[in-house]
């Protein structure tokens, strides 16, 4: 039975066999988030965790799919199965609160910077400003890596995501509207980035490069490749903040 039959067969009768054939079917999509967000929890959780959690999110991508919609499965489950991830990271409340203040110092820095020089800061800037050493605010920004991007990527789930072809296709008209607006605005803020830093986002973001392919291609270690991009996340939850897409904390 192919795919297609497959899920009319479902739809029409909900058979918990057709069910396990379909999970299993998808399987590899699960697999495929589940690793990508490992580089970044990989030291906080074990893989068979995030794997875990992301069959719980297949499983509900299955339970509410509308094959009658114009849309992709796959589209459509990558975002549950990221945010079924993602969600049940941020239960397990791992981050220190004193990382999350240093996070908010570092990114607190670059706005009085930014607004200060009209510019964006260099790291030497940002170090002097926070009364560090270059190699102190170098490791921070390693350090605060982690907490950056999953941060963002609740965001980019909640706002950008499901501007997509999803959105376009279930959303109410206000949602569809929002969300474009919320994208352009997410692209306004990449593109205020530096040259270093707009690669990276998206080497990372739209190539799907894990740091240390980044690292290759930019001839640079996997810890600045971390710092560059954890320093690109600040500078755009900076630019959210301003434009009122999240909370300043």
């Amino acid at each position: 039975m192919n795919i297609e039959n497959l899920w009319i067969k479902y739809t029409d009768t909900k058979d918990k066999e057709l069910k396990k054939e379909l999970i299993e079917y998808y399987i590899s999509l699960v697999k495929i988030v589940a690793g990508r967000m490992y580089n970044f929890y990989g030291s906080k959780i074990e893989y068979d965790d995030l794997l875990g959690y992301g069959v719980l999110g297949l499983i509900d991508s299955i339970d509410k799919f509308d094959i009658t919609k114009n849309i992709k499965f796959e589209t459509y489950a990558q975002i549950r199965i990221k945010g079924a991830i993602i969600d049940n990271i941020r239960k397990l409340d791992w981050i220190p609160r004193s990382l999350r203040k240093k996070s908010k110092d570092v990114q607190n820095s670059i706005s009085f910077l930014e607004n200060k020089l009209g510019r964006s800061p260099k790291n030497e800037e940002i170090a002097k400003h926070l009364k560090i050493s270059l190699s102190e605010l170098e490791l921070l920004l390693s350090d605060i890596s982690t907490f950056n991007v999953s941060s963002l990527e609740e965001v980019l789930l909640t706002k950008g995501d499901y501007s997509s072809e999803i959105q376009q296709d279930i959303g109410t008209p206000e949602d569809i509207y929002e969300g474009k607006e919320i994208k352009e605005i997410l692209s306004t803020s990449i593109d205020a980035l530096n040259k270093n830093e707009r690669l990276v986002i998206s080497l990372y973001y739209y190539e799907e490069l894990t740091y240390k392919e980044i690292g290759h291609v930019m001839e640079l270690s996997e810890s600045r490749i971390s710092q560059i991009h954890s320093k690109a996340i600040l500078k755009i939850k900076i630019f959210l903040e301003k434009e009122g897409i999240v909370k300043g904390s």
